[in-house]
C-alpha cells in the first residue's frame, strides 16, 4: 500500500429487523476492513433496520441521527480508526413516514448526513408510501487523508444530476448505499451507471448493496475511467481498494470533461 493511496472498503450484507444483529454484522466487517488497511469503509442502505415488504415497523424503529444507532457507528469507527458511512432509517416529520438518510461518522462525532432524493417508485415498487424525499440542500461533504468524500443512496444512481452536484461540490469519491433490488437487467443496470457516473464525472464512485436474494449484489469500487477496482460478488463481505490520491488529476488532464461542458444543474 503507497503511502500515496487511502483504502476505501465497501461492506456488503443484508440488514435485517434486528438493530442488534445489525450492529453486531456492521462490527465484525468494520474490523475486517481496518485489518486489510481500510481507512474509509461503506455500509448497505437501511443498514440500521430493514423489512421486506415494508410496513408500519419502520417509523417504529426509526431513529435521531443523534440516537444508538449512530452512536454505535462512532463508537464502532474510533474504534477501528475508521470513517463510516451507512444507512440509516431516520424518524420522518409526520410520525408515519421515515427518511431514508446515510450517515458518515468516525470516531468524533457525524460528519455528513444525506437524505435519499428520488425514492424507489419504479418497477413495482412505491417507496414513496413509507419513506418522505430528502430536501435539495447543498452537499454535505469531508476529507479523510486529503480526499473528499460525498454520499449518495440508491436510486439516485438513474439520476446523473445528482452526481454532477457532487462533483461541483468537489468530491473526490461518492459513496453509494444501496439496495439495489435484483430483477431483468437489474446487475446489467447497476454496473453500467456505476461506472457512468464514475466516468462522467471523473471521480471515485464506491457502492454497497444488499447481497441476493433480495439486492444484486455485486459492490463495486470504480475508478475514474470507469474501471471496476474492487468488489464483492453474492455473499458477505468486505473488499477493499487502495485509491491513487493522484489518478484524478491525471484523469482530467487527459479528459477535461467537467471544464469543457456547457450546462449546469439547477433544481426542477
Amino acid at each position: 500500500m503507497s503511502a500515496e493511496s487511502i483504502g476505501l472498503a465497501i461492506a456488503q450484507f443484508a440488514p435485517t429487523a434486528s438493530i442488534a444483529t445489525n450492529l453486531e454484522v456492521i462490527g465484525t466487517l468494520a474490523a475486517r476492513a481496518a485489518a486489510r488497511g481500510a481507512r474509509v469503509v461503506v455500509f448497505p442502505e437501511y443498514s440500521s433496520y430493514f423489512i421486506d415488504p415494508f410496513d408500519a415497523s419502520l417509523a417504529e424503529n426509526a431513529q435521531t441521527v443523534e440516537g444508538p444507532f449512530v452512536s454505535a457507528l462512532v463508537e464502532l469507527a474510533r474504534t477501528h480508526g475508521l470513517t463510516i458511512a451507512a444507512g440509516l432509517l431516520e424518524r420522518g416529520d409526520d410520525g408515519a413516514r421515515v427518511r431514508n438518510t446515510v450517515v458518515a461518522v468516525d470516531g468524533t462525532g457525524v460528519l455528513a448526513t444525506y437524505r435519499k432524493l428520488h425514492l424507489y417508485d419504479a418497477f413495482g415498487q412505491r417507496e414513496s408510501d413509507w419513506v418522505q424525499p430528502g430536501e435539495i440542500s447543498d452537499p454535505e461533504t469531508f476529507v479523510v487523508d486529503g480526499m473528499r468524500f460525498a454520499l449518495m443512496t440508491c436510486y439516485d444512481l438513474r439520476f446523473p444530476e445528482v452526481a454532477r452536484v457532487l462533483a461541483d461540490a468537489g468530491a473526490d469519491v461518492v459513496l453509494m448505499a444501496a439496495d439495489w433490488v435484483r430483477g431483468p437487467l437489474k446487475e446489467h443496470h447497476w454496473r453500467t451507471l456505476l461506472q457512468a457516473r464514475a466516468i462522467e464525472n471523473t471521480f471515485f464512485v464506491a457502492a454497497a448493496d444488499h447481497p441476493p436474494p433480495l439486492g444484486v449484489g455485486n459492490s463495486l469500487v470504480v475508478d475514474p475511467q470507469g474501471v471496476v477496482i474492487a468488489g464483492v460478488g453474492t455473499g458477505t463481505d468486505v473488499a477493499v481498494a487502495h485509491l491513487d490520491r493522484d489518478a484524478i488529476g491525471r484523469v482530467r488532464r487527459v479528459n477535461p470533461a467537467l471544464k469543457l461542458r456547457r450546462f449546469r444543474v439547477v433544481p426542477a
